[in-house]
């Protein structure tokens, strides 16, 4: 099948978000930073902001359970936005490449609805989406289940066979191509036009 649709993540992809860039000089100690990253706020609590559940909820339900990291909870959605420190200029290069050419722009992302428009407001790229994006947080559904997937391409009108999905997360690669999609799996080395080109993508 012909391709037709390239379907971007965010997070990893076209954003460089990590709550590192903030706790690193609010701790001033990296062993103190990943215990807290790890066991207090750690990644799977972060994950249900993204499904839907307000940053005041994720907050309040953590504090009660470690009350002695009361001021350090607090302080992770309050300078949510020192993590998300800049975009990442090479492949974000590559979807304004694409944003000149025919194929259509999707985004597919774990954000939190509250925090999304933020990203949205600062970083003008996200423009080429036309609001073709599916928020998991809007959604309350989150990769890698499957239903958000769906809610994509039922929404546009999409066939997973024409797409190609680009993701950091290996989960959300192996999903997506379960469901039909070719894909691009981002690591930190990978060339995004290159690896478009082999799956038949062209940028002229």
């Amino acid at each position: 099948m012909e391709i037709k649709n390239i379907v971007f993540d965010f997070g990893g992809v076209l954003m460089d978000w990590n709550p590192r860039y903030f706790f690193r000089g609010y701790f001033n100690d990296d062993e103190k930073m990943e215990y807290f990253l790890t066991h207090i706020a750690q990644q799977e609590w972060n994950e249900e902001q993204d499904r839907g559940r307000t940053l005041a909820e994720g907050t309040e339900i953590q504090v009660k359970k470690f009350p002695e990291w009361e001021k350090e909870i607090r302080a992770y959605y309050d300078n949510w936005t020192v993590m998300l420190k800049s975009d990442i200029p090479h492949n974000v290069e590559v979807l304004r490449k694409l944003g000149k050419t025919d194929y259509q722009l999707y985004g597919l992302t774990n954000w939190s609805e509250e925090t999304f428009p933020y990203a949205l407001e600062n970083y003008d790229f996200f423009q080429l989406f036309n609001g073709k994006i599916v928020v998991s947080g809007t959604e309350k559904l989150i990769k890698p289940d499957p239903k958000i997937w769906h809610v994509l391409l039922e929404r546009y009108d999409l066939q997973a066979n024409e797409s190609v999905f680009i993701d950091d997360n290996p989960k959300n690669i192996e999903m997506a191509q379960s469901l039909g999609f070719s894909t691009v799996h981002i690591t930190p080395d990978t060339n995004l036009e290159e690896k478009l080109n082999s799956l038949g993508v062209k940028f002229e």
